[in-house]
């Protein structure tokens, strides 16, 4: 990765990934594995959750894009995860919206500061 910034993994439905895929964030790395996992209705939680798991362990990749309802499939991997690089970033679908209750990283953020800090 000599002169080049870190890339974007998706974890997402058809139409998400496809957005970003034509926005140019589809990349392979020196093993042949992309940087992005379509869900579809036949994806096992379990591949899931180890395409999660080797993007955090790829050190080619700086952030983590994931549809919402798919975090929520494998929330206790990204609760366990702590370190802000990868930073993993839940994002709606088009099916399913946002729900800032149900982001872990939100609510980690906001535990961080108390209310005094925002007035």
């Amino acid at each position: 990765m000599a002169g080049r910034g870190k890339l974007i993994a998706v974890l997402g439905d058809e139409d998400t990934c496809t957005g970003f895929l034509l926005g140019g964030i589809g990349e392979l790395n020196k093993n042949r594995r992309p940087n992005f996992l379509v869900v579809e209705k036949e994806t096992s939680v379990a591949e899931i959750e180890e395409t999660f798991k080797s993007f955090l362990s790829r050190d080619d990749i700086g952030i983590i894009l994931i549809n919402q309802y798919i975090a929520e499939m494998i929330r206790h991997v990204i609760d366990a995860h702590t370190l802000s690089i990868p930073a993993v970033l839940e994002i709606p679908s088009k099916e399913h919206p946002y729900d800032a209750s149900k982001d872990s990283i939100l609510r980690r953020a906001k535990g961080m500061f108390s209310t005094d800090d925002f007035r």
